[in-house]
């Protein structure tokens, strides 16, 4: 710096400058091809093991298992976990032994029901976000409502 200083160059200190950027060039030629064998399984087995954990947050998120991630996508993926779910378990309330006829009678209903809503979901894809909002809003309730019958019907 001091012999710097003396020839009245600025102090370069810390800048990038293209001496530098050219001397990194250098050694990443020489390093690069020697380092690349041994990082790379490492980076293929760290997002795999980001994408796992993604998944699993995504499938938790929905109420689904894993494997299950794949039937449900797009912008009304959670409508479609909980008509599934609550098909399910009207399909439950309708195969019990317990089950009275007013109970299958509810069942088949609710079935019926339950693909309308599946078709308003699947329809309101490819609405603009307002009126795939509401749209969302009015299915959510639909299903809110029904999920408290359901659990009613259970004894829950």
């Amino acid at each position: 710096m001091a012999r710097k200083a003396k020839k009245g160059e600025p102090e370069a200190e810390g800048l990038f400058t293209p001496k530098k950027a050219r001397n990194a060039l250098a050694v990443a030629k020489v390093v690069g091809p020697a380092v690349i064998p041994v990082v790379a399984p490492y980076a293929v087995r760290a997002a795999g093991a980001a994408r796992d954990a993604y998944d699993r947050y995504q499938a938790r998120k929905l109420g689904v298992a894993v494997d299950q991630l794949g039937e449900f996508t797009g912008r009304g993926a959670g409508l479609h976990a909980r008509i599934a779910g609550l098909a399910e378990g009207t399909a439950e309330l309708r195969d019990s032994e317990r089950a009275t006829d007013e109970d299958r009678k509810f069942a088949d209903k609710t079935g019926a029901t339950l693909r309308q809503l599946a078709a308003a979901v699947r329809a309101a894809e490819r609405m603009p976000s307002t009126r795939r909002r509401a749209a969302h809003r009015a299915v959510a309730g639909e299903l809110d409502h029904l999920e408290g019958q359901l659990l009613h019907r259970l004894g829950i």
